[in-house]
């Protein structure tokens, strides 16, 4: 069990899971009473997508996980589980779990699909490529409460990509800073995922500069009139916060000022995401 969590990324993937989970009762919220059932769905279909997705990242990455000292106890590159029964367990998640997607509606189980393919062959070889993996990575990172929101609603609208765009814009301070923290650990794999490649000013103000653009970015709710002035004010306030941790780290460069700044994304994400949730007026 230890090494399947790790197989799938357990804490990441239940991330993932409550951004899909809080959009999809965010989309339920228009309606007379939730579809229970099928939130069920969505957390069991999500969760095995996920799981499928960095399953698959994981086999395309052993070698490269055997070089780094936060991935070498990782199952496959420690030799406790082979190629061949990580890419059972993945291809078995990943049918079942876009079936059960799919079976919420058919966008659903296409941007499911979509996910998978995007962060295991697209995303994956190109972290080692260019700093522009952050931004590709973004993509599917950012879909969960895309996909959370059409399971319920059936539709992608002006509020679905709104979702979508603040985990999107999000994603940004939140892998700058783990990079940041990983940066000696990622250079042995050869991955290229600072700004410049580099711990240096640059690279702390871009990450300052994304802190900034998520602010404006979290009032789009409100603007557009299905949230109300309190997530309007949580999301001034933790962003400014979030800006400020970022600006700490542009100040100084330090590695203790990028872990305060990642574990500020953290807390962000799931506070502004539950505060929209049960304040949509």
């Amino acid at each position: 069990m230890k090494d399947f969590k790790n197989l799938v990324k357990l804490r990441l993937t239940l991330l993932v899971v409550f951004s899909a989970s809080i959009s999809f009762l965010i989309a339920e919220e228009s309606r007379e009473a939730i579809h229970w059932i099928n939130w069920i769905k969505l957390v069991i279909g999500g969760f095995l997508v996920t799981s499928a997705a960095n399953g698959f990242n994981e086999i395309i990455e052993k070698d490269l996980d055997k070089l780094m000292t936060r991935t070498a106890d990782r199952p496959l590159p420690s030799g406790r589980m082979t190629n061949g029964q990580a890419l059972v367990l993945s291809l078995m998640m990943g049918i079942f779990g876009t079936y059960l997607l799919g079976s919420l509606n058919l966008t659903t189980g296409l941007l499911s699909v979509f996910s998978i393919l995007f962060y295991a062959f697209i995303y994956t070889p190109l972290k080692r490529k260019s700093p522009i993996a952050v931004f590709v990575g973004a993509i599917p990172g950012a879909l969960p409460p895309l996909i959370g929101y059409v399971a319920a609603h059936g539709k992608i609208d002006h509020i679905a990509l709104i979702l979508f765009a603040i985990q999107f814009v999000w994603q940004f301070p939140h892998f700058w800073a783990i990079a940041w923290v990983l940066d000696d650990d990622y250079k042995k794999a050869g991955f290229r995922l600072l700004p410049t490649t580099k711990r240096d000013k640059v690279s702390a103000g871009i990450t300052l500069l994304s802190t900034i653009i998520l602010i404006p970015v979290s009032l789009l709710p409100t603007i557009y009139g299905f949230g109300g002035y309190t997530i309007a004010g949580v999301s001034l306030i933790a962003g400014i916060l979030f800006m400020y941790y970022a600006f700490k780290l542009y100040l100084d460069l330090e590695v203790k000022s990028a872990q305060k700044l990642m574990f500020a994304s953290f807390i962000y994400l799931p506070i502004v995401q539950l505060v929209l949730l049960f304040n949509l007026t």
